[in-house]
């Protein structure tokens, strides 16, 4: 089922998530329908919050842009192909940086049509819990290391333009004032 992805203006943006303690009927459901949405929306990343929920969990799935924005996976400090994780289920994630930081361009549904360049470190270490409510850890790099970041930053409370240098942040600051704006007005209608 597509979901509704909230915009920015929305509460639950800025909200923490609260830890999934185990995969029920209801949370499978969740992440089907989480996917569903990305893919109809052509995202490479959603988080709960931008369906309106505020927990530790995020899809994932790079290969549509693969050959644009390539990624990088190692797996026990090997070597592994992006593609064998896809699609990536992420619950209660934990990351650790790594690498160098890296400017490249990010978009995220819940700011339709604003894009800006976001300095990010080119690697991350992942520790998180699969749709099976298994562990799983890699070191991910490129495009999977932004998306990664970028959704885990969501499950904090923590949006894209939180980490736009001030500069890009004024640039489009007319565009963020209409679309919260116009959050809070549609929110006042509920």
């Amino acid at each position: 089922m597509i979901l509704e992805i909230v915009k920015y203006g929305h509460p639950v943006l800025r909200q923490k998530g609260a830890a999934i303690e185990r995969v029920t009927p209801e949370i499978k459901k969740l992440i089907a329908d989480m996917f569903e949405t990305m893919r109809e929306r052509h995202g490479v990343g959603l988080a709960a919050q931008q369906i309106g929920r505020a927990l530790q969990l995020t899809v994932i799935d790079v290969r549509e842009v693969g050959a644009e924005r390539p990624s990088t996976l190692e797996i026990k400090g090997k070597p592994a192909d992006v593609d064998d994780i896809m699609p990536l289920v992420l619950i209660n994630p934990e990351i650790k940086p790594a690498g160098e930081p890296a400017a490249g361009g990010e978009g995220c549904l819940s700011f339709p049509e604003i894009f800006a360049e976001i300095s990010r470190p080119g690697f991350v270490d992942v520790k998180a819990l699969n749709e099976k409510f298994k562990p799983v850890e890699f070191r991910a790099g490129g495009l999977l290391a932004r998306a990664i970041q970028h959704e885990t930053d969501h499950l904090n409370g923590i949006l894209f333009i939180d980490r736009m240098s001030k500069k890009t942040k004024e640039e489009i600051r007319e565009e963020l004032d209409a679309l919260q704006k116009a959050t809070k007005a549609e929110l006042q209608k509920k």
